[in-house]
């Protein structure tokens, strides 16, 4: 367990000790493949979700901010499938929110990137996952930077890091996903009845999304 305190003190803030999760990411790139041992969750009303959402296939992502695996397959894979499947109302895409690697970057990119609001909280994500390294070394400074265009100011933003309350519910759903998903890494991608561990290219998602669908239209015969 890690405190509050060293979510805060890593970014030069000060704040009451509160207990996060850190359990290790994948160590391998590309993990091989495992079935699902448990359906995923239902969606809940606090969940972040992108695109269609009356689509057909939903395709759930469990990422840490924290996980350098995560921020290489939002780098160098998500912008292409958001092009073909997001925008193209194809798939409703869900990001669920997990601590592991340096789980105190995580924890207060997430913080940070909820009080941006929902109409941005995906392009602050994404500017995270590509400024990862950088945040890692600036600490505070770099995380406030890249979250002002987004329109969080320094008062607005260190609230957001203090805030007990965000980071008990963000804890306690971490901890949900772990125990009911059994999510063990990141990423971790559900698609239908497949799960996918680790970073998955876009032939790889393709392929679990085509199977998908004829698993629904089956279902629906």
């Amino acid at each position: 367990m890690i405190g509050l305190r060293r979510v805060l003190g890593r970014l030069g803030l000060a704040a009451v000790a509160l207990g996060l999760v850190a359990t290790p990411l994948y160590a391998a790139a590309s993990p091989p493949a495992a079935p699902a041992t448990t359906p995923a969750a239902p969606a809940v009303p606090d969940e972040m979700s992108m695109g269609n959402p009356r689509a057909r296939i939903s395709v759930i992502e469990y990422a840490s901010l924290g996980c350098p695996h995560c921020a290489e397959w939002s780098r160098d894979v998500f912008p292409q499938f958001k092009k073909t499947y997001i925008d193209t109302g194809k798939v409703r895409f869900v990001l669920r929110e997990m601590l592991f690697g340096d789980s105190t970057l995580s924890a207060a990119g997430f913080l940070v990137a909820r009080c941006a609001g929902r109409q941005k909280y995906f392009d602050l994500v994404q500017a995270i996952f590509n400024d990862q390294a950088d945040i890692e070394n600036g600490g505070a400074k770099a995380l406030l930077k890249l979250a002002e265009p987004f329109g969080l100011t320094e008062d607005r933003f260190k609230a957001c890091l203090q805030d007990d309350a965000a980071l008990k519910i963000l804890e306690a759903r971490a901890n949900r996903y772990v125990t009911d998903d059994s999510v063990t890494g990141t990423p971790t991608f559900v698609i239908g009845d497949q799960r996918l561990l680790g970073g998955q290219t876009l032939a790889q998602l393709d392929a679990a999304i085509t199977a998908a669908r004829a698993a629904a239209r089956a279902r629906s015969r």
